[in-house]
């Protein structure tokens, strides 16, 4: 039974994987080049063909999954920079010392790129495939070679763009599937692994490697989300769209109550019968994940969702810990009242979930006034702007650094492919600098692995297949599905797409010379491990170290901790007879959560580093964990006052809402926090049973641990700013020292 459960779950993987948004954009690569390379063979011929694959590998790198809006000019800056440089390395295939001159400066201005960010980096790889690819197609002899060979990769370039560009819009409604699919499994992913969490708070010791993880997770849906948005929440008019959207929506209320399920389990775990409870809310936790998975599983297969029976009344029939003997004033809640305000946010968690459900068999119907007249406000821009690149000329700025090292490492590794004996695959040393040096030094240490792996086991299979002579059409299928192969497993599995690569660079390189290349595995492994080895080394040089990148990350993170506080505690929604309200409160809410995730990933860059370069990692993990602490109660707030505010004295908590978002603003953003000043002290409020009575005073107390985790959070920061700043004295000390 236990094999046949493995074999099961192995399927659901395979079969998640292929129905993927990443393999539908492999897949859309691999038809889009052998389109356009096998019309280009049957007209004029195998070199043709070839070499308007170069074309089409040009371009693909930016294509990924994207709004219809905007898609072309996306992919158009990979062609207008990349063709001039191909142009201009087969013109000087002949000199080469110039055509290094050519290199160094160009490579430079490729990694500029990486000021744009996420965007600007398939742009950088298109430009240096279009310089290092170029190597590999040899001067064709005759008046006009390099002409008709540009003409054929140009054509190879101008085919893609608009072929990509018509294949997003076909495949606009399939991507939204999955991509909401994918936020799905991830969603059920950090359901999971916080239930796991309930489980161990058993057990101490097996909590703490839980919250790297959950962090990891947390983070990772937070990209997740944002890559959703811009396609789902693009023109959301017709009723599909409209419940793929409000499917959309509904999982973000889902992340703020999972998140508000960590609240109060200190609490409860230090109850002598808090295991069984907590273990049983772990176990329905589950479930409900299990439940998204099969949504996600549904919806990738295009079948109708199963309904599920609610949870609530196993919820209710739980067995909570005793009431303790509370006098009538006290102010300090029962771990009876925790337990069942815990287990009734999972009970809200559980109404999401079939209203999800609902809104995906189409028995209930989205309410998307928001996003149907804002819905520009929520997806990244897809214009390009030069704001970016204005702002990188200091000497800190990372993608200028990074630029500086890769020239310097692409010049290096030129120097040496024209010294080794063999000397005839100079661009691969090159190429395999291009896809292994990246930014932090993890990604380098990752890729180095992988490629090394990978180009070992493309070699073995490429000799194996140009072993058994096969035609030109059969080699050129092949190029096409290791393109789209490599393509589709780039950011998500790079070991599979450095074998592909492997793959169709050999095959590709054997159709350019017209087969009379000969094929040498020694000498694309040593070339391989030549071009990690440099990439590996200057990682090292002008080095950006994540640590570099904390103040201002830690910053951004309490920013927008302090502005998310002061529209989530307002009481405008209350008031409001439009959406105003509502919008800030969801902006501010993604930037909270975008913010605290780019400091997660910083974080866990950084394990890679040198110890002696690393941030405070035990200083950043209390930081992180008290943050998401802070938007855990500000939520739970929130929540109060949008979904239960008819159990809410407004003349009683509206001065202390003015007066917890003061607090908290005043402590995560004054250069100087001083102590707010405290009201006359008054006996605190009793807590009544929040499910019978006035939630006002369950709503104070809430206000009044958020001011204080604020208060923590600020200390957690400035013990993360002090070491940052110290560590900097000394590396600067170091320096004046040494010279």
């Amino acid at each position: 039974m236990q094999t046949l459960s493995r074999i099961d779950r192995s399927l659901r993987a395979a079969r998640r994987i292929a129905l993927s948004h990443y393999v539908a954009s492999g897949l859309v690569a691999a038809l889009g080049m052998l389109l356009i390379s096998g019309v280009m063979h049957f007209y004029f011929g195998a070199f043709a063909a070839a070499a308007a694959s170069v074309g089409v590998a040009i371009v693909i790198p930016p294509d990924q999954p994207a709004p219809q809006r905007g898609k072309f000019w996306q992919l158009l800056p990979a062609a207008l920079i990349g063709l001039p440089l191909f142009l201009a390395v087969q013109a000087l295939h002949n000199a080469p010392v110039l055509l290094g001159l050519l290199l160094v400066p160009a490579s430079f201005i490729a990694f500029l790129a990486g000021a744009w960010g996420k965007r600007g980096l398939p742009i950088s790889i298109s430009i240096m495939f279009a310089l290092v690819l170029s190597m590999a197609v040899p001067v064709q002899g005759g008046t006009g070679s390099i002409a008709t060979t540009g003409l054929y990769c140009t054509i190879g370039s101008a085919g893609y763009l608009v072929f990509a560009s018509l294949a997003n819009s076909a495949l606009n409604a399939r991507y939204r599937i999955q991509m909401l699919a994918d936020v799905l499994f991830a969603l059920a992913g950090l359901m999971r692994c916080q239930a796991r969490q309930f489980s161990a708070l058993s057990q101490p010791s097996d909590a703490a490697p839980l919250i790297g993880e959950l962090l990891h997770r947390q983070a990772s849906l937070a990209d997740q989300l944002q890559a959703a948005r811009n396609i789902l929440l693009e023109s959301p008019r017709t009723p599909r769209r409209q419940r793929l959207a409000g499917m959309l929506l509904q999982v973000l209320e889902m992340r703020d109550h999972l998140l508000a399920s960590e609240l109060d389990v200190d609490t409860l775990r230090a109850h002598p019968g808090h295991p069984p409870l907590l273990n049983a809310l772990g176990e329905i936790l589950g479930t409900l994940a299990d439940e998204l998975d099969s949504l996600a599983d549904a919806l990738l297969i295009g079948r109708q969702p199963e309904p599920f029976a609610s949870h609530r009344p196993r919820l209710a029939r739980l067995e909570l810990p005793d009431e303790e003997d509370h006098g009538a004033n006290d102010s300090t809640p029962s771990t009876a009242m925790l337990a069942r305000g815990l287990s009734n946010r999972l009970g809200h968690i559980n109404d999401e979930t079939l209203r999800l459900i609902a809104l995906a068999r189409g028995e209930a119907q989205p309410d998307l006034s928001l996003v149907r007249t804002a819905w520009q406000a929520f997806v990244s821009p897809t214009a390009w702007s030069w704001q970016p690149l204005s702002e990188l000329w200091h000497w800190n700025a990372p993608p200028l650094r990074h630029a500086i090292r890769a020239a310097l490492a692409i010049g290096s590794a030129y120097a040496l492919s024209l010294a080794v004996p063999w000397g005839t695959h100079d661009y691969w040393i090159l190429l395999t600098i291009v896809v292994v040096l990246r930014g932090s030094l993890a990604q380098t240490v990752e890729r180095r692995n992988h490629r090394v792996l990978g180009t070992l086991l493309g070699c073995v299979l490429t000799g194996a297949l140009l072993a058994i002579h096969p035609p030109s059409v059969l080699l050129l299928l092949i190029v096409m599905l290791a393109q789209g192969i490599a393509h589709a497993f780039a950011v998500r599995r790079y070991i599979v797409a450095a074998v592909a690569a492997t793959v169709m660079g050999l095959v590709q390189s054997h159709m350019l010379n017209a087969g009379s290349a000969t094929f040498e595995v020694i000498e694309r492994i040593a070339d391989t491990l030549a071009g990690v080895a440099i990439a590996w080394a200057f990682a090292y040089v002008l080095p950006s170290w994540e640590r570099g990148r904390i103040p201002a990350l830690v910053a951004r993170s309490l920013a927008a901790q302090a502005h998310h506080a002061r529209v989530a505690l307002g009481l405008g929604q209350l008031q409001a007879v439009d959406n105003e309200p509502e919008l800030a409160w969801r902006l501010a809410r993604r930037e909270a959560y975008d913010s605290l995730s780019a400091l997660v990933q910083a974080t866990q860059q950084s394990l890679a580093e040198p110890r002696a370069v690393r941030p405070p990692l035990e200083a950043l993990g209390r930081l992180l964990a008290h943050n998401y602490q802070l938007l855990a109660q500000l939520t739970a707030v929130k929540t109060m006052l949008m979904s239960r505010r008819g159990r809410l004295d407004a003349a009683r908590i509206q001065l202390p809402l003015q007066q917890a978002a003061e607090a908290i603003d005043q402590a995560l953003t004054a250069s100087d926090p001083q102590p707010m000043a405290q009201p006359p002290a008054q006996e605190p409020p009793a807590l009544p049973d929040p499910f019978e009575q006035d939630l006002s005073p369950w709503l104070l107390r809430r206000l009044g641990l958020a001011s204080e985790l604020a208060a923590q959070v600020r200390g957690d920061a400035e013990a993360v700013l002090r070491s940052a700043k110290a560590e900097a004295d000394a590396d600067r000390a170091g320096r004046g020292a040494g010279e």
